[in-house]
């Protein structure tokens, strides 16, 4: 199913994140996890992609046999870094093959070791060009991308990351999945500058509950400096074990995602790190038990102001 099909479907979305196991004992811990939550009726679920490439083909057979074991939408993640447009086409005519219409097209991270970084030849520059190619060799096929709330990491200048993103979206994007936050005020400001920006698109946001001091250190290091509220390390420092750590996190991303909806978000996208637990447990504590809440229905609301 398009993923602008899925999106129109619902009032708000939800959705989780996996990436691709390595080795046989972690592919079945991970069919146990998908288990878990599909019982939430998610609307999608997406599927990571290594730094460079690096999981292509794990990334490509975890694809596949979510699609066809599950029958849940899935959306493959698809980077450009170090790739031709051959190579990307090949990647394409494979999804299509198995019947993935959905991409979530990302540029990646520029090789850590190379500072003078420039795209190969036939290659992308950014993920505008990724986006351009993926629909004029497949336009019926669904493409999202990513958004910054806090910024991009190496776009110091936010009137010109904007610029950027729209460039993505007139190549073709269908929506938008944010970058994890812990400030939902960063998103509220983003979704208003995508709108100044004549960005109509559904904006996704992305979640992660903390679950461990350990976690949180290496959050900021992958999202390269995310921004932790005052109140939440305030919440933190109180914590005398990592139960009341991963206790802060849960309800610190309960009370996100209450406000979120209270504020109509197009769609809560989960990033699980390959487990149930959390995820569940977030969704539990604000009385969501299956995506299909997530609609709009206030008739049973009604009924209990008429009491």
């Amino acid at each position: 199913m398009h993923i602008s099909d899925i999106l129109k479907a619902h009032a708000t979305s939800l959705s989780f994140e996996f990436f691709p196991p390595k080795t046989q004992d972690a592919s079945n811990s991970l069919f146990s996890v998908i288990s878990d939550l599909k019982a939430m009726k998610p609307a999608f679920v997406s599927v990571t992609y290594g730094a460079g490439g690096t999981t292509r083909e794990l990334t490509h057979d975890l694809v596949v046999k979510i699609q066809n074991e599950t029958a849940i939408t899935v959306v493959s993640h698809l980077t450009c870094v170090g790739s031709t447009n051959d190579e990307i086409g090949k990647i394409l005519d494979r999804y299509a093959e198995q019947g993935i219409t959905n991409i979530m097209a990302l540029r990646g991270d520029k090789p850590s070791f190379d500072v003078n970084w420039i795209p190969v030849k036939y290659g992308f520059k950014n993920a505008a060009e990724l986006v351009s190619f993926i629909k004029k060799r497949y336009p019926q096929m669904g493409v999202g991308v990513a958004g910054f709330p806090e910024g991009h990491p190496e776009c110091p200048n936010r009137l010109v990351e904007m610029e950027h993103l729209r460039a993505k979206i007139d190549a073709g994007a269908d929506y938008i999945c944010t970058q994890l936050f812990f400030g939902n005020h960063d998103f509220y400001d983003f979704r208003e500058r995508c709108l100044l920006s004549g960005i109509n698109v559904p904006v996704i946001a992305g979640l992660m509950p903390i679950t461990s001091l350990k976690t949180m250190n290496r959050m900021a290091e992958l999202s390269a400096g995310s921004r932790f509220p005052a109140r939440l390390l305030r919440a933190l420092n109180r914590a005398d074990t990592d139960a009341d750590v991963k206790n802060i996190g849960i309800h610190w991303t309960a009370e996100q995602v209450r406000d979120l909806l209270d504020n109509d978000v197009k769609g809560i996208h989960f990033y699980t790190l390959n487990k149930s637990e959390l995820t569940l447990s977030v969704c539990r504590a604000i009385g969501v038990s299956n995506s299909l809440q997530f609609n709009k229905d206030t008739s049973r609301f009604k009924a209990i102001r008429s009491i």
